[in-house]
């Protein structure tokens, strides 16, 4: 890894209070070059919203805590999420700041070196891996001459061409224009101002207004107009969503529900449990529509499995907030399967931004999280030391393939162990002439002895109170039912 420095060191500073032995002076004055992330801003003149269109792009990021490493992680997921948007990493770099500036991000003078990187590349696009205030974006775009993107709009592309159903697509738009509200702009000198108080100066008062603010606060009210009709929709989405899952409650099926990193293979882990058939792609965000499916434990319950969208470091909270509905399907579940990614790098760093976006999902709830179930995946592409460290760092996590379907047997026996059972326990002889009432209880119960006798199916289970209120008619002397 090389390091850009820059002769005029004083310039460099861009303003910063601390003392230069708070930050190493040599980080400070440097743009630090990330090894091994290789993989035309046209004229605008109306406020609108922008399509990504990422091609040829360099990645810039802020290192203002934890260590190099950390710092260079975090961009070399930016760099994953920059390809799966479908763009082209030329070249990653990353600037040691105790904070990001306020104005461009990076600082004046990084960005004049960034400048010059950008012109020797060929790249149309920068993106900058942390959210940009509108200011910085502006600024930004008008010294380098190019489309700058940050991690959130970036994140917002990907979930926008991965959408598939309605709801998901309605969810994905409200979260774009969210973000697009504050960073409403005009572009070019045709949109000016609106001359305040006696339009002094030379823009003539009234009736001699220039149309640009008149622009912009339609474009709002226009927005704010789409958002009020797309919450509607997704909250009347919600409602035939609460009417399925109040029939499984209503039935007392348990539900398990899958989470995790994205790319951490949640989805393959469905597949190899209940043989779904869902989607599996080595891609970020490949899932977005929740998929539930049936299972059964070896004895027999049965109970249903969600596969959910991923996480990812720094979540938009717009697509949290747009998303919450789906992402409560998971804090509504009886366990949460929470699968690790065990051939990545840093998989507890994984961990602690999955646990940070179900937090910010149940902080406006008053019932906790449902128990966790740790499973370290991809067990194949983990060579045994990792394995080792991890089975130290999560301790009670289960190592599985979905890949290979090694683990995959002691993970359905465990998922079996946790699952709430019936609590009921009857001893009851059914008449022959009832026998759905011992096929739920094969269903939905759990059968613990049975006998056929001459009156009947002699019945030891446990199962739900409505079953065992029908039951209660033929209930061995007395027995509770």
């Amino acid at each position: 890894m090389t390091e850009l420095t820059h002769t005029d060191m004083a310039a460099e500073l861009d303003g910063e209070e601390l003392s230069i032995g708070e930050l190493e002076l040599e980080d400070r004055a440097s743009l630090r070059r990330v090894a091994g992330l290789s993989t035309e801003l046209e004229d605008i003149t109306e406020v609108e919203y922008r399509q990504l269109r990422l091609e040829r792009v360099v990645l810039v990021g802020v290192w203002t805590e934890g260590t190099a490493a950390q710092s260079e992680a975090s961009l070399a997921e930016l760099a994953r999420l920059a390809e799966t948007a479908g763009s082209e990493v030329l070249e990653g770099i990353v600037q040691r700041r105790s904070r990001p500036d306020p104005a461009t991000y990076i600082g004046s003078g990084k960005v004049r070196e960034l400048f010059d990187i950008v012109r020797a590349t060929g790249a149309d696009t920068v993106i900058c891996d942390g959210e940009l205030s509108p200011g910085q974006l502006r600024q930004l775009e008008a010294k380098l001459k190019v489309k700058v993107v940050d991690r959130t709009a970036l994140i917002l592309d990907i979930f926008a061409q991965h959408a598939s159903s309605k709801e998901g697509k309605a969810q994905v738009e409200l979260a774009q224009l969210q973000y697009l509200i504050p960073r409403l702009r005009g572009w070019g000198e045709s949109l000016s101002r609106q001359a305040g108080g006696r339009a002094g100066g030379g823009n003539g008062g009234v009736g001699l207004r220039g149309p640009g603010e008149t622009k912009l606060e339609t474009d709002r009210r226009r927005i704010n107009k789409r958002v009020a009709k797309l919450r509607r929709e997704i909250a009347s989405m919600d409602t035939i969503r609460e009417t399925k899952r109040g029939r499984r409650v209503a039935n007392e099926v348990p539900s398990v529900a899958i989470v995790g990193y994205t790319n951490a293979g949640k989805s393959s882990l469905l597949n190899a449990i209940t043989g779904a058939g869902v989607l599996v792609e080595d891609a970020l965000f490949a899932t977005l529509d929740p998929t539930t499916r049936r299972a059964d434990t070896p004895d027999g319950r049965t109970y249903t499995l969600t596969d959910t969208v991923g996480f990812v470091r720094h979540l938009p909270h717009q697509l949290v907030d747009a998303f919450r509905s789906t992402l409560e399907e998971a804090a509504d579940a009886d366990l949460l399967l929470h699968v690790v990614d065990g051939s990545d790098p840093a998989p507890e760093e994984q961990v602690n931004a999955v646990r940070d976006v179900l937090g910010e999902i149940t902080s406006k709830r008053s019932e906790p999280l449902p128990p966790e179930l740790l499973v370290i995946n991809k067990a194949d592409a983990a060579d045994e030391v990792t394995l080792a460290r991890l089975r130290h760092l999560l301790p009670g996590a289960l190592v599985v393939s979905a890949q290979t379907g090694e683990g995959i047997e002691a993970l359905v026996a465990e998922i079996a162990q946790r699952v709430p059972r019936p609590d009921v326990v009857v001893d009851a002889v059914v008449p022959y002439t009832r026998g759905e009432l011992v096929a739920r209880a094969h269903a939905d119960g759990e059968v613990l002895t049975e006998e056929h006798t001459e009156e009947g199916t002699h019945l030891r289970a446990r199962v739900h109170p409505d079953l065992a209120a029908a039951l209660e008619t033929f209930a061995v002397n007395g027995s509770p039912a």
